[in-house]
């Protein structure tokens, strides 16, 4: 990792006039991805003096993959990088915040075209090279004359921080990560940048993402390796509970790093992980590849985790950031979905504002979610310390012991539902009163 050398306290950085407790004391200086150059603008569509634009040009021969939000009400842009993801090629990334352009209809979808044309001449790209996503109101016309005006005047020199700061909305601090990795002989490096910090629920992956590496590695690969990841990383975090219409992770690249692909490319077999324990699952089983690309695939994992669990930290009004283990359970799937079930308890996040250790709304959770549990068995650890065993309070608890574990940032959560062996670690915040502060007043 570089050096840690931007502070994210200073006043004039920040959007939102709450800055996160949880947000880290500075952030890494990403370095260029040979292939990759960034410019961003102030368009004015929803936000003034602060940017709201970003593009990024690639160079030709640059592979892609994405995934997208299930949402049954996406957004325009979603449904155009859906089309053009078949083409496994991408030369154009534009993304703007303050507005989603999703619920505009057919108007929505001709904005997102104009844009593409605009690119076509300005870059020259093949329209199925080209990507859009966009952050903000649902539902109101996205000004797109704004966008189109600002194309030709960009200066393609901006930095990641510029990049991460110009796709935020509600956020209180830019989410940026790096990391490298070894592909064969060759040291690749991937930077990813992200946003998200309200209507945040994982049915993919709750937010913006976007991901750059120097890497030669072909868009079917690529794509395995992003979506097997997303689902032990975004798709396990939640803030809220809610599903953004307009969740888009990219990730691009370029192949400047110059290494060789794997020369005997096998397909990719699809297993069900956890994430406890080696986030690798191309290993062995008939998949070569699995150790010529395990440097990348773990250097990736752990990128994108750090991104979401960023996305948590910045959860809008949060005080505490809350890791929840379910173990016992039927299946990974069961484990994960009693998780969500307790991490989007409101009883639950509200408990834990208030620094309650009220593990009734834990069992109650539990109850709802729909999976196997065994009442007897049931047993629950906060802080290491032991609340409830055996489907019942544990007789040598005693308050006092979690009270300094309740009252700080972070906090631990244990579930053992005493059916299986599925296990699956969730990742939260707690609910305050600013999260109603900011979402009463988002449109005003």
């Amino acid at each position: 990792m570089p050096d840690a050398v931007f502070n994210p306290h200073p006043k004039s950085l920040m959007p939102q006039p709450h800055l996160s407790p949880l947000a880290p004391s500075s952030f890494p200086a990403l370095p260029p991805i040979a292939g990759v150059t960034l410019a961003t603008s102030n368009c004015g569509i929803k936000y003034k003096d602060r940017p709201d634009l970003l593009v990024a040009l690639l160079d030709e021969g640059t592979s892609v993959a994405g995934v997208f939000t299930t949402s049954l009400t996406a957004s325009a842009p979603v449904l155009a990088c859906r089309e053009a993801l078949a083409s496994g090629k991408a030369r154009v990334l534009v993304v703007n915040s303050g507005n989603s352009n999703a619920f505009t209809g057919k108007a929505g979808e001709a904005c997102v075209k104009r844009v593409a044309e605009a690119c076509q001449k300005l870059y020259g790209n093949h329209a199925d090279e080209f990507y859009m996503a966009s952050t903000g109101v649902i539902g109101a016309p996205l000004p797109d004359e704004k966008i189109t005006g600002a194309l030709p005047l960009l200066d393609f020199s901006a930095s990641w921080m510029d990049a991460a700061r110009a796709i935020m909305t509600t956020d209180t601090y830019p989410k940026l990560a790096m990391r490298s990795a070894m592909i064969g002989d060759a040291r690749v490096t991937i930077n990813g940048i992200a946003k998200g910090s309200g209507m945040i629920a994982p049915d993919m992956a709750t937010m913006l993402g976007f991901v750059f590496t120097d890497a030669a590695i072909p868009a079917p690969l690529l794509q395995a390796m992003l979506s097997q990841a997303n689902e032990t990383t975004f798709n396990a975090v939640t803030v809220d509970g809610d599903t953004s219409t307009s969740d888009t992770l990219l990730m691009f690249a370029t192949g400047k790093a110059g290494n060789a692909p794997y020369p005997h490319p096998n397909p990719l077999p699809e297993r069900e992980t956890g994430n406890r324990g080696n986030p690798s699952p191309f290993q062995g089983e008939g998949w070569d590849e699995g150790q010529f690309y395990h440097s990348f695939y773990t250097a990736l994992y752990s990128l994108l985790h750090e991104l979401a669990l960023h996305m948590v930290k910045d959860g809008e009004g949060a005080e505490k950031f809350v890791s929840i283990t379910v173990s016992g359970a039927e299946s990974i799937l069961a484990a994960k979905k009693i998780g969500m079930s307790i991490a989007n308890s409101p009883l639950v996040k509200t408990a834990l504002a208030a620094s309650d250790a009220n593990w009734g709304r834990i069992v109650a959770a539990v109850g709802k979610a729909g999976e196997k549990a065994d009442r007897d068995k049931l047993s629950i650890k906060i802080g290491g310390v032991s609340v409830a065993k055996d489907g019942a309070a544990d007789p040598t608890y005693r308050e006092e012991r979690i009270v300094p574990h309740m009252q700080g940032r972070d906090i631990h959560i244990e579930v053992d539902v005493g059916v299986g062996s599925g296990a699956f670690t969730v990742y939260s915040c707690d609910l305050t009163h600013r999260y109603i502060d900011i979402n009463g007043s988002y449109r005003t």
